[in-house]
């Protein structure tokens, strides 16, 4: 279901359409009510808490510390998704290779 980016074997990014008469877990944790789009990345816990201030496109599973969800729409700043993208790999990728990465950080 959707389409993962690992690092190694852990996974920094997912993104998937989601049903929610199919997809109860991430339907529930992004409240959805109707069939969307979603990315599912990894953050600092230092910065989730800013993010999810935010609001709409944020949201929290439940299902690690770390996990923050985003919904995908036509407002999508893509910017924001790439800077995002880029700290999710620093977050999982071992220190040798996440010091590699250019950008802030």
């Amino acid at each position: 279901m959707g389409t993962r980016w690992r690092i190694r074997r852990r996974t920094f990014a997912h993104v998937l359409t989601v049903d929610p008469d199919r997809q109860g877990a991430h339907a529930r944790a992004a409240t959805l009510g109707r069939p969307a789009c979603l990315l599912v990345f990894r953050s600092p816990l230092d910065e989730i808490a800013g993010l999810l201030s935010v609001g709409h496109p944020f949201y929290k599973p439940d299902w690690s510390p770390n996990v923050l969800g985003m919904i995908l729409d036509a407002d999508t700043d893509w910017d924001e998704v790439g800077e995002l993208l880029t700290e999710s790999y620093r977050v999982q990728a071992p220190k040798r290779l996440a010091a590699l990465v250019d950008g802030p950080g």
